[in-house]
C-alpha cells in the first residue's frame, strides 16, 4: 500500500477499499503495513497531541467502515501520554487487540526513539483457528521479539513493516527472517510499505516464508499489490512469487517511485531540468519523462560561450527521442552583464571559478524564475559523487526542489544509462561515452580536478558508506594522495551539502537523514 503521510483519511480509505477486494478474494484477515493509518515516517507530526487524536478518530471510524472483516492496521498510539507505534485488529467492526511495537530503531534513517516507548509485552490473535503473533519491522531485527510471540502461542508471525528500500535490502530482509525462524519455527508474513515519502523510498516487495525458511511468496516491487496467502496445516501454500531485478533496472524504478510521489503528493504540475548535453542531465530527464509523462516535463538548455557543439546536438536528438518540450536560453548576454556590473569589484584579479560558478547561478536562476512562473518543480542533476567532493555550485547547479540522482555515484549513473537504452534507446551513445565536462571554460574536463570516477566513487563508499578510515582505505590499494585529497574534500564540502535539496536515497547512507556531519569540525582523520 502506497500510503500518504498526514492524509489519515485518505489512508483510511484506501484501507477500507484493499480490504473489501481482500473479502472478495476470500481472505480472513488482511495485513497492512506499519503505520498504515498515518503513513510512514510522520517524524514530528508525532509530536502532537491532536495528531494522535485524529488518528485514534478514524481508527474508530475505519472499524465502523469493516463490520464483516478482519483488518490489522498499523497506526500511532498514545495512552496516558504515552506514545507508542501500534498495530490493532479490527475484526467485525470491534478493535479487539492491539500490539506495541518493542524495539524502536534508532539508527540510519530512523528516529523512533525520538517519539515512541518501547512495550515488552506480545500479542497473539486468533483467526480461524490459528493463533497469530504480531510484530512490527524492527521486531524482526533483532533476536528476542518473535520469540516471545513463540512463547506467547504463536502458530505464524504476521509483521507490518515500513522499511526503506536502498540496494540490497531485499536480500537483507529475507536473511534476517531466516535467522527468527531458526530459533522460533514460525512462519512470516512480511508486508511492507510501497511509496516515495521526500529522500526515502519504500519498495514493498512483501513476501513469506514458511518455517523453513523458504520462499512461498514474493510480490513485485515498486507497486502497490494485494495477494491472498493460503494457511494448510500452518504452513503457507505456495502461491505467486515474482523474481528480483538487477540493481539497475531496480535502482531505476526506485528513482521513478521517488519523481513520481514527491511531486504528485506535493502537488507540483511537472518538472523543468537544466540539460547540460551530459550524462547526469540525462539520466535526470529520463526518470522524470517515465515518472511523470513527456507532456509533464520541460527541459531547458542555457548555451554558454563553452558549450560544445555536440552537447547541444546530442541535447536536441535525445529531446527528439523523449518528446518533451525544449527551450535553448543562451546565458552569454547575461554573462556580459555580470562582468560589467563587477568588473570595478573584480580588477586587477585574474578569472578564477568565480566566473565559472556565475555562468552555473546565471543557470540556476533562469531555471527557479521559470519554476517561479509556472509552479512546476526543479528537478537537480547532481549525483553522489559531485555532492561528496563539492564538484557543484551553491545557487547554481544546486538550485532546485529535488535532487534525482543524489543518491548515485558517478559510475552507477553510467550503468543505469547504458541499462536504461536496452529499454528503449533514448540517450545517444555519445552523451555516454564522451569524456565527462561542466563546460565552464574551454577544454575542460571532469578528470582534471578529480581523480578517475572509478577511484573517487570506491573511497566515497568506503569512507562514507562503510565508515572505513582513511589508513584502511589506502590499505585496500588506494593511493594515499588520492584517500587525502577525497577525505579532505568531502569534510569542507558539508556547509553546501547543508544546503543542497532533499534527493532519492538509494543507498545504505546518502547524504541526507543518516549523514550528519558537523559542518564546524576540525576533527583531523589518523592516516
Amino acid at each position: 500500500m502506497n500510503a500518504v503521510v498526514g492524509d489519515i483519511a485518505g489512508n483510511a480509505a484506501r484501507i477500507v477499499d484493499f480490504a473489501r477486494r481482500a473479502k472478495v478474494l476470500g481472505a480472513d484477515v488482511m495485513l497492512t503495513p506499519e503505520l498504515a493509518l498515518c503513513g510512514y515516517p510522520p517524524e514530528d507530526l508525532l509530536l502532537r497531541r491532536d495528531f494522535y487524536d485524529a488518528c485514534a478518530d478514524e481508527l474508530a471510524s475505519l472499524a465502523r467502515e469493516l463490520p464483516d472483516f478482519s483488518v490489522i492496521v498499523g497506526h500511532p498510539l498514545e495512552e496516558d501520554g504515552r506514545c507508542f507505534n501500534a498495530a490493532t485488529l479490527i475484526s467485525n467492526g470491534v478493535l479487539a487487540a492491539t500490539y506495541r511495537k518493542q524495539r524502536l530503531p534508532n539508527y540510519e534513517v530512523f528516529d523512533e526513539e525520538r517519539y515512541f516507548e518501547p512495550s515488552d509485552a506480545p500479542c497473539v490473535v486468533e483467526i480461524k483457528g490459528v493463533r497469530c503473533g504480531i510484530n512490527i519491522c524492527a521486531d524482526v531485527w533483532e533476536a528476542g521479539t518473535a520469540d516471545r510471540a513463540k512463547e506467547a502461542g504463536a502458530e505464524i508471525l504476521l509483521v507490518l513493516n515500513a522499511s526503506p528500500y536502498h540496494i540490497g535490502k531485499q536480500a537483507l530482509r529475507a536473511e534476517v527472517l531466516r535467522e527468527r525462524i531458526e530459533t522460533t519455527r514460525l512462519p512470516v508474513v512480511y508486508a511492507n510499505l510501497v511509496g516515495g515519502q521526500d529522500e526515502l523510498v519504500f519498495d514493498g516487495g512483501s513476501f513469506v516464508l514458511d518455517s523453513r525458511g523458504e520462499i512461498r511468496c514474493q510480490l513485485p516491487k515498486f507497486d502497490e499489490a494485494l495477494e491472498v496467502v493460503e494457511i494448510a496445516d500452518g504452513e503457507p501454500v505456495p502461491g505467486r512469487i515474482v523474481s528480483e531485478q538487477a540493481t539497475e533496472p531496480e535502482v531505476y524504478r526506485a528513482l521513478v517511485l521517488g519523481v513520481r510521489d514527491y511531486l504528485g503528493k506535493n502537488g507540483f504540475p511537472g518538472a523543468i531540468i537544466g540539460l547540460s548535453g551530459g550524462i547526469d542531465s540525462a539520466l535526470t530527464l529520463c526518470v522524470a519523462v517515465d515518472a511523470l509523462g513527456a507532456d509533464k516535463v520541460r527541459a531547458v538548455m542555457m548555451p554558454s560561450p563553452y558549450t560544445a557543439e555536440i552537447s547541444l546536438a546530442d541535447s536536441r536528438d535525445m529531446i527528439r527521442r523523449l518528446g518533451v518540450r525544449y527551450d535553448e536560453i543562451p546565458i552569454e548576454p547575461a554573462m556580459k552583464t555580470f562582468a560589467a556590473m563587477l568588473e570595478k569589484e573584480f580588477a586587477g584579479l585574474p578569472a578564477d571559478t568565480t566566473e565559472e560558478n556565475l555562468q552555473a547561478r546565471i543557470r540556476g536562476m533562469i531555471l527557479m524564475a521559470m519554476s517561479n512562473k509556472t509552479g512546476s518543480l526543479v528537478l537537480t542533476t547532481g549525483n553522489k559523487s559531485e555532492m561528496a567532493v563539492g564538484y557543484c555550485t551553491l545557487y547554481g547547479d544546486m538550485a532546485g526542489g529535488f535532487a534525482v540522482i543524489k543518491d548515485l555515484v558517478k559510475t552507477l549513473v553510467y550503468r543505469i544509462c547504458r541499462w536504461r537504452n536496452t529499454v528503449s534507446d533514448v540517450i545517444p551513445e555519445r552523451i555516454i561515452t564522451r569524456p565527462p565536462s561542466a563546460e565552464l571554460k574551454p577544454g575542460q574536463t571532469d578528470q582534471d580536478s578529480l581523480p578517475p570516477y572509478d577511484v573517487l566513487d570506491a573511497i566515497v563508499e568506503a569512507y562514507m558508506e562503510q565508515d572505513l578510515s582513511p589508513r584502511e582505505i589506502i590499505a585496500k590499494g588506494y593511493a594515499e594522495a588520492d584517500v587525502r585529497r577525497v577525505v579532505r574534500l568531502l569534510k569542507i564540502s558539508e556547509y553546501k551539502r547543508r544546503q543542497a535539496p532533499v534527493g532519492i536515497r538509494v543507498t545504505q547512507r546518502g547524504f541526507g537523514k543518516d549523514w550528519r556531519f558537523p559542518i564546524t569540525n576540525r576533527y583531523r582523520d589518523p592516516y
